[in-house]
């Protein structure tokens, strides 16, 4: 039998942020060269969506500039990001909250777990 009284409460109506470390190689392992660089864009994308349960995923033009840096073939293995939910306040937007992901300057990335960060309300 299931359960009647089924409270949930909904993690996608809490505004967070959160860092976590990408292991892009696995992701694109096997992928041609001249594919790496578009296909590691789309995998951040791809892991912000699941992580936040976001649709709506927008990338920070520094973080794009970071995965392009060494060229189309020369993908990091792994990067540090920061991704943030945050709340939509466009007119006539389909999605009420979206995802935002950053890059964040680390030395080594390997080896850092996810860390939720205190984000300062505006």
């Amino acid at each position: 039998m299931a359960p009647t009284n089924k409270s949930t409460k909904s993690a996608l109506n809490e505004v967070v942020t959160r860092e976590y470390t990408i292991h892009l190689h696995k992701r694109v392992f096997g992928v041609q060269f001249k594919k790496r660089a578009p296909r590691a864009v789309k995998e951040v994308r791809e892991f912000a969506r699941k992580q936040l349960g976001t649709n709506d995923v927008r990338i920070d033009p520094l973080l794009n500039k970071e995965l392009w840096k060494r060229g189309i073939k020369g993908v990091p293995c792994r990067i540090r990001v920061r991704i943030s939910r945050k709340r939509n306040d466009e007119e006539g937007a389909k999605e009420k909250l979206f995802s935002y992901v950053q890059a964040v300057n680390v030395a080594n990335p390997k080896g850092l777990q996810t860390q939720v960060v205190e984000s300062k309300e505006e």
